[in-house]
């Protein structure tokens, strides 16, 4: 991890500013960004996924351009159905570019477009070293029209689905995001 470190500057000082100009779309959010910029204040080491106490991820809520479907995977490892996303890389510069990055990956799609203003936090635990947490800091993504899906190796499948009939069994937290993402949504295009 050391020698990642000076990668992960970049990324440490966005996700600072990103998060203390947020503003929370409610008390769970604002309690969960609360607990990541104390996270952050360990500095760039709690970006990287050695950082066993936790460390930051990146998710997005992908939308088609009418905000009438939403793309979600079902995970390969603990099958349910969730928004794209996961961990932070050393060649990531934004929180927001992390998670574009993400979903690209695991949908396969080209010209997705991110809006750069989280739409949640969230602090959940996670399989991936010994009671570790993951500082998830999610966007509003949306896909370009006629957009083509290609499941990653990280997923069992992938499916569009409307915003007001997800699909079971459901990770929690991703029906949070639903309001924010449309909102967003409705923000770009006014």
């Amino acid at each position: 991890m050391s020698d990642d470190l000076p990668a992960y500057a970049a990324l440490h000082a966005d996700a600072v500013a990103v998060l203390e100009g947020w503003t929370p779309t409610g008390a769970a959010a604002g309690r969960a960004r609360d607990r990541t910029l104390k996270l952050l204040a360990e500095g760039p080491a709690a970006l990287g996924r050695e950082h066993r106490a936790g460390h930051l991820t990146a998710s997005a809520l992908v939308l088609d351009a009418a905000g009438a479907r939403l793309l979600l995977c079902l995970h390969g490892k603990f099958r349910r159905w969730v928004q794209l996303g996961g961990h932070c890389e050393p060649g990531d510069r934004t929180l927001a570019g992390a998670a574009l990055r993400e979903a690209g990956e695991e949908s396969g799609i080209a010209g997705l477009v991110v809006d750069p203003v989280p739409i949640d936090v969230d602090v959940h635990p996670v399989a991936c070293g010994g009671g570790s947490l993951h500082y998830d800091v999610r966007f509003a993504i949306v896909a370009p029209a006629g957009a083509t899906e290609r499941v990653s190796d990280e997923s069992e499948a992938l499916g569009w689905f409307p915003p007001d009939r997800l699909p079971e069994p459901l990770a929690h937290g991703t029906a949070q995001l639903v309001a924010p993402a449309l909102a967003a949504l409705r923000r770009r295009a006014g």
